[in-house]
């Protein structure tokens, strides 16, 4: 279908192709626009959470795990700096930063999704908005001409399928994008969670071979 087509199509919708094409323009710079911030947020997690725990157990050294957050991207990478910069702090108050960068980061990954879910809501009940003009039209015509003028009759009828055909065309595009990126964020928020936990767990068993070396040096010499 080549472009002279598509703007007989557009002359054919009347008046509510116009905020249809707003809409799609928007959905499809969305769509882009998350497709490479969640691209860039990806990280192997694994390989990820093992340079970590190999910083914090074996090398016992808190920078080089904040350097390896640094060195990453991505939301898990983040929330885990903000957690090993509050080490050495109260348990509550260590949990508590995690949570609020978590939460920080939450926002940003569903930054702009509203404009997909209000595209494909939106977009279906402006094609219906056109339909229902479109058979206005058509019925003032047939009412004021009769059968006289069939094609008067006819571009009614267009205007109403056109219409409705252009709002499903940029809804469901719009409706996969935003079920597939929340499933997306489902996953970010999971790795999260597994990350953050492990974290925890790191600093308790840092805690406790602290204490079983200074133990070991306190006790007496046989």
């Amino acid at each position: 279908m080549h472009f002279g087509t598509l703007a007989t199509y557009f002359r054919q919708g009347g008046p509510m192709m116009w905020p249809l094409l707003f809409f799609s323009l928007l959905a499809m710079t969305f769509i882009i626009e998350r497709y490479i911030v969640f691209s860039k947020a990806k990280i192997n997690v694994n390989e990820f959470l093992t340079k970590i725990r190999k910083a914090l157990l074996v090398n016992r050294n808190v920078k080089e795990a904040i350097k390896v957050c640094e060195q990453s991207r991505g939301p898990v990478a983040s929330v885990m700096k903000a957690g090993l910069l509050r080490f050495g702090h109260a348990r509550d108050d260590i949990e508590k930063t995690i949570e609020n960068a978590a939460m920080y980061e939450l926002d940003r990954l569903e930054r702009r999704m509203g404009v997909l879910a209000t595209t494909a809501n939106v977009a279906p009940m402006l094609g219906f908005l056109g339909t229902v003009t479109g058979m206005i039209k058509s019925f003032a015509t047939l009412a004021a001409e009769g059968l006289t003028n069939p094609g008067a009759v006819a571009s009614g009828i267009s205007e109403a399928l056109i219409t409705t055909a252009t709002g499903l065309i940029v809804a469901i595009p719009a409706q996969l994008a935003y079920n597939w990126y929340n499933t997306k964020i489902t996953r970010f928020v999971r790795d999260i969670e597994t990350a953050t936990n492990m974290l925890m767990e790191t600093f308790i068993e840092m805690d406790s071979q602290r204490y079983s070396s200074t133990q070991g040096t306190d006790a007496p010499q046989a």
